[in-house]
C-alpha cells in the first residue's frame, strides 16, 4: 500500500481524497496554487505545499511542479482527482518514471482510452452498441459536411479529448455545423490541447446513463450499478441519481453487465465510468469512458457502501479488488445536487466572491462534500463547484423528500448558488415523475425553474 500521497488537486476533491487516505493511514500532502492557500484542504491536510500562480497552467497542469512537490516531500503516490490532470497519460507516465504510483489508470491504459471516437471504436468490437458517427476525425470542414451528410442531422460535434462539455455543439443544419466547427475546434484546443474532433447522431429528447466499474491489475473487475445525469445544462450535469428511473430493472442489469464485460476484456484498469445514452424506445448506446472518479461517485457510495477512492488507491497499489459481483448489493435510491456558485436566472453565470455565512444539512441519509466555510474566497480562476449535497432513501419518493429538506436547511450566504434552481427541480413534475431528458434546462432556460413555489 502507498505510505504518503500527493493530492494534486484542489475543492471538495481534495477533501474527499485527504479523509480517504486518513481512514486508511495514508499520509496525505496537499499541492495548492497561490489562490488556494487558505483553503481547507490545505488547512487540514498532514503538509501543504504551493506548487505555483492561480493560473491553473502554471500548477495544477504543471506535471513538472506537482512532480517536484511529491518527491520533495516525500510522497510515493500522487492522486490526480478529476479534471486536470487526472486523465493525461503523458503525466501518468512521469509520475512512473520517477519512482511514484499514479492513483488511476496507468500509462498504457489512459493511452489507449485517450482518444473518444477510439474507445468507441474498440468497445463496440467488445459488445457495446454505438451511436453512428464520423468516420474517423474530421479532417478538414468538407469530410464534416460529407460525413453530417451520411449520418444524418441533427449531429453533435464532440472533441476527442477532454470532458465536461467543452468544445461540444448540436448542430441542425450545414451552416450551423461550419459554425461550429471552428468554435468547438478553439474550445477543445483551449481546454485540451487536442483540437481533433467527430461527429456522433444527436438523439432527441436523451437520457444519460453512466456505469460505475472497477478493475484491479489482474484482470478482476466488477460494476457498481450505474447513475442517471440526465438533469443538465450545456452537457454539464447538474443533477446525478441512482438507480435510473429510465430504465427497467432488466435492462439496467444488462448495460451494467454489458459494461464490465467489455472494458475487462479492452484491458481497462482502475475505476471508470462508462456513459451511455438512452433513447426514447430505451436502446443505450455507449458515447464514451471517462478514466477516473467521477464528480458523482458519492451516489454509488451511497447505494453500495463501498468507498471508492479507497478502491482507488488499493488498486493502484497493487493489490487486489477483494470484492466480487456478488459482494456488490445496491440499496435504496441516491440523488446528488452539484452546488455551483452560478446565478441560474442569468444562464447559470459563474459567480466568485465571500462566503458569508454557511451551513450543512444533517439527518437520515444526507451527505455533504464540500470544502466551504464562513469567510472563505471562492476563486474566479476554476470550476464553479462548491459541493455536492447527497440524499439517499430507501425508495426514490423518500430521496426526493430528503432531498427537499436538505436543500431548504443548506445555508450559502455572500455568493449567489444554484440552490433555488435545483429546490426547484424537485417539484417539477418531470423530474418527480422520473422523465427529465439532457435537453430540458437548455430548452427552456435555468430562470424558468425558479417561479415561486406555491
Amino acid at each position: 500500500m502507498v505510505e504518503r500521497v500527493l493530492i494534486a488537486n484542489r475543492g471538495e476533491i481534495a477533501l474527499r481524497i485527504l479523509r480517504a487516505c486518513r481512514t486508511m493511514g495514508i499520509g496525505a500532502v496537499l499541492a495548492y496554487s497561490e489562490a488556494d492557500r487558505d483553503s481547507l484542504a490545505a488547512r487540514l491536510a498532514d503538509e501543504a505545499i504551493c506548487i505555483g500562480p492561480p493560473d491553473a497552467r502554471r500548477s495544477y497542469l504543471s506535471a513538472s511542479a506537482l512532480i517536484s512537490a511529491a518527491i520533495v516531500t516525500g510522497c510515493d503516490a500522487i492522486h490526480p482527482g478529476y479534471g486536470f490532470l487526472s486523465e493525461d497519460a503523458g503525466f501518468a507516465e512521469a509520475v512512473a518514471a520517477h519512482g511514484l504510483t499514479f492513483v488511476g489508470p496507468p500509462a498504457d491504459v489512459l493511452e489507449r482510452f485517450a482518444s473518444k471516437e477510439g474507445t468507441r471504436r474498440l468497445l463496440a468490437e467488445h459488445g457495446l452498441p454505438t451511436i453512428p458517427g464520423s468516420d474517423g476525425m474530421l479532417r478538414d470542414d468538407d469530410h464534416a459536411l460529407a460525413e453530417a451528410e451520411r449520418i444524418g442531422y441533427p449531429v453533435l460535434v464532440k472533441p476527442s479529448a477532454g470532458g465536461g462539455g467543452k468544445g461540444m455543439r448540436m448542430v441542425r443544419t450545414p451552416r450551423e455545423l461550419q459554425a461550429a466547427l471552428q468554435v468547438c475546434r478553439s474550445e477543445a484546443r483551449a481546454a485540451f490541447g487536442d483540437d481533433s474532433l467527430y461527429l456522433e447522431r444527436w438523439l432527441e429528447d436523451n437520457r444519460h446513463v453512466e456505469v460505475q466499474v472497477a478493475v484491479d491489475r489482474y484482470g478482476h473487475g466488477v460494476h457498481l450499478g450505474e447513475r442517471d445525469c440526465s438533469v443538465q445544462r450545456r452537457h454539464q450535469k447538474l443533477i446525478e441519481e441512482a438507480p435510473t428511473p429510465a430504465l427497467p430493472e432488466a435492462a439496467r442489469v444488462e448495460l451494467a453487465e454489458r459494461a464490465i464485460r467489455a472494458v475487462v476484456a479492452a484491458g481497462y484498469e482502475n475505476l471508470g465510468t462508462l456513459e451511455f445514452l438512452v433513447d426514447r424506445d430505451r436502446n443505450f448506446y455507449f458515447i464514451e469512458i471517462n478514466c477516473r472518479i467521477q464528480v458523482e461517485h458519492p451516489v454509488t457510495e451511497m447505494l453500495t457502501g463501498i468507498d471508492m477512492v479507497a478502491t482507488q488507491l488499493r488498486i493502484a497499489s497493487g493489490e487486489p479488488l477483494g470484492f466480487d459481483q456478488a459482494d456488490v448489493a445496491l440499496r435504496g435510491h441516491a440523488i446528488e445536487f452539484r452546488i455551483n456558485a452560478e446565478d441560474a436566472a442569468h444562464d447559470f453565470r459563474p459567480q466568485a466572491g465571500t462566503v458569508e455565512r454557511h451551513h450543512a444539512p444533517g439527518g437520515i441519509g444526507v451527505r455533504l462534500d464540500s470544502h466551504l466555510y464562513d469567510g472563505y474566497e471562492v476563486p474566479p480562476y476554476y470550476d464553479s463547484l462548491l459541493g455536492k449535497l447527497v440524499v439517499w432513501g430507501p425508495d426514490r419518493a423518500t430521496a426526493i423528500a430528503r432531498g427537499r429538506a436538505a436543500l431548504d436547511e443548506l445555508v450559502v450566504e455572500g455568493i449567489i448558488t444554484n440552490q433555488a434552481f435545483h429546490r426547484a427541480m424537485l417539484d417539477n413534475p418531470a423530474f418527480v415523475e422520473g422523465r427529465v431528458t439532457t435537453n430540458l434546462v437548455d430548452r427552456v432556460g435555468g430562470a424558468a425553474f425558479l417561479a415561486p413555489r406555491t
